[in-house]
């Protein structure tokens, strides 16, 4: 099978996933889904992403690009057409996805789990309250604060509802984009999670109706392949990713550097250990051996990641 095969490990009720879903849906792009555990025991996956726990995962060959920000901007490199960028959004797309992935889904978040805390697996709950609200974080406590977040999510909702009123289908023009994706993903979240959402969203008729629009988008060609079948894909590809350098990286990284690379928020997440092959100013890889698959490329965006030369 070829490297160029996209092979996305997800899990269907990922928020973060249908980002993804939608992308590819948006570019018409066929695609192999890798079904994950919803909770973190992925042991081929964690060999490949060498621990990195977060879903979704895209691997292209020997080539593994975590976070979604390498993940779109991958899948824009290798397919341009349709473009996410329709009109040159690329900048105002990127921005508008620091908000969405911020302060915005931390409050879907919220309204996701808190009003169902009493439902749902302990495990879960324990899992997904550490991830997001950080050491300490009680979704019991969140419960509490419900008509807060509510007026918070409401006032912004507001602000793309004025957006599409003021004329369009979609987030920017006429043809849907990057800065739609980073919005739907949120709304089909709070839609599908929130026991409340038709309530929430009555006010807000245009957004509604662009909801259905992107929803009509789709998710491309799916077809679905194990965690063996993507491992022993792998296994036999060798990164396709050429050295690069920097000569103007702030941190000085450098090809051959060892390094560690971890979450900035402090959510617990494990460490990932590799040597620069790549450095960009959006991008980082590096190359890792795995205790099954040899050797593999790991991709992180800059944004959001510490990354630190190991010493010694």
């Amino acid at each position: 099978m070829s490297d160029n095969v996209l092979i996305l490990h997800h899990y269907p009720a990922s928020p973060v996933s249908e980002k993804v879903r939608a992308a590819l849906g948006l570019k018409k792009l066929a695609w192999q889904s890798v079904e994950q555990n919803r909770l973190p025991d992925r042991p081929e996956l964690f060999d490949l992403t060498g621990g990195y726990r977060r879903i979704p995962v895209l691997q292209m060959g020997a080539d593994i690009y975590c976070d979604t920000l390498c993940i779109l901007g991958a899948l824009e490199r290798h397919h341009p057409e349709p473009t996410f960028f329709p009109g040159n959004s690329a900048g105002l797309a990127y921005a508008l996805g620091r908000w969405t992935d911020g302060p915005l889904f931390e409050l879907a978040v919220r309204l996701a789990f808190a009003p169902a805390v009493d439902r749902l697996p302990a495990e879960l709950v324990s899992d997904r309250a550490r991830l997001y609200l950080g050491p300490g974080g009680d979704f019991h406590k969140e419960a509490a604060d419900i008509p807060h977040i509510l007026a918070q999510m409401r006032h912004q909702l507001g602000w793309l509802e004025e957006q599409l009123a003021a004329g369009g289908k979609y987030m920017l023009g006429e043809q849907p984009g990057l800065a739609d994706i980073y919005v739907w993903y949120i709304v089909w979240f709070v839609r599908g999670r929130y026991g409340e959402a038709d309530k929430l969203f009555a006010e807000f008729p245009s957004l509604t109706a662009w909801a259905e629009r992107m929803a009509a988008l789709g998710h491309g060609s799916q077809s679905d392949m194990t965690i063996a079948e993507s491992y022993a894909i792998a296994k036999a590809s060798t990164p396709r990713t050429p050295e690069a350098a920097d000569s103007s990286d702030p941190q000085g990284l450098k090809p051959g550097t060892e390094v560690a690379i971890v979450q900035v928020t402090d959510s617990g997440d494990p460490t990932v250990r590799g040597v620069v092959h790549a450095v960009r100013r959006d991008e980082i890889a590096i190359r890792r051996e795995t205790e099954g698959a040899g050797t593999v490329c790991l991709h992180f965006p800059r944004v959001g990641y510490r990354i630190t030369p190991v010493q010694g």
